[in-house]
């Protein structure tokens, strides 16, 4: 046994690392243990553990906000929005990279520096432009937009990433005959993987747990509600049924939190990858 682990030093540190590790995790113990707590419960002592468990929360809120609808609704959107971003990002960097001209390096200036533009400042445009396009209120609509705020951090880890691939082998498949499209998506698009995966996890984290955007592109349709505009409805101007909605806030986060911690390795690995090579 190595004794150098428990130094005073590292007893401490471990310590504060189990202390941090609480606090991170407490509202995971809180949205849990009141999920099934009924209402009088969560508003007298929404700490404690429950003395009674009101599993018949979850089918209230099954029916209540149409679960099978929304869930689906809120997968076709991430689903389709994170195909778009990854191939007109990878596409988009790619070009910016092998061509680097004036332009190329305007257009990835302006993708960069849209990444530092607070959202809030855009909302009332992007609801303006929207109306004008007809985009409001279709699925296509909230697809184009999540496409176009996606953009610049996908590009900017694309980029990185794309200048480590090695010109030879485009050349090589140039010689054999290849087309610009073949050269990228048989030679050049199976080596970004890594990054495609990063990408791909980044954008469907931020998109399945959206709110703001989904409210004022889809608005009114209902047919489009996404999970967490639908838990919404559990908050009214005088009641807040916090027991249906923290049980909703569960079913809601389940499915991506699952995802994230099987592919959570491939974050860092990906965007260290992409720093260091680039």
């Amino acid at each position: 046994m190595n004794s150098s682990r428990y130094r005073p030093g590292n007893f401490v540190l471990e310590i504060a690392a189990i202390l941090l590790a609480i606090v991170f995790l407490s509202p995971f113990y809180l949205v849990l243990s009141n999920s099934v707590k009924g209402l009088k419960d969560i508003l007298t002592d929404a700490a404690s553990w429950p003395q009674v468990f009101h599993w018949s929360n979850y089918s209230k809120v099954w029916d209540a906000i149409n679960f099978p609808q929304a869930f689906f609704n809120s997968l076709q959107i991430t689903i389709l929005s994170v195909i778009f971003i990854v191939l007109f990002s990878s596409m988009a960097a790619y070009q910016i990279v092998r061509k680097p001209t004036r332009f190329n390096s305007f257009v990835f200036l302006l993708l960069v520096s849209a990444m530092i533009i607070p959202f809030q400042s855009l909302m009332l445009q992007l609801v303006r432009v929207t109306s004008l396009l007809e985009l409001r209120g279709e699925l296509y609509g909230i697809v184009a937009c999540y496409l176009g705020f996606g953009m610049p951090l996908s590009v900017f880890l694309f980029h990185g990433f794309i200048k480590t691939v090695p010109l030879e082998l485009e050349e090589a498949a140039r010689v054999d005959g290849s087309n610009p499209y073949g050269v990228f998506f048989r030679i050049v698009f199976p080596l970004l993987l890594p990054i495609i995966v990063t990408v791909i996890i980044l954008n469907t984290l931020w998109i399945w747990n959206d709110y703001l955007l989904p409210v004022l592109v889809i608005g009114g349709n209902k047919d489009l509600t996404t999970l967490p505009v639908a838990v919404t409805k559990f908050f009214g101007q005088y009641t807040k049924k916090w027991d249906l909605a923290l049980a909703g806030l569960v079913m809601a986060i389940t499915p991506i939190l699952l995802f994230f911690l099987s592919l959570q390795r491939y974050i860092v690995e990906g965007v260290t990858a992409g720093s260091i090579k680039g």
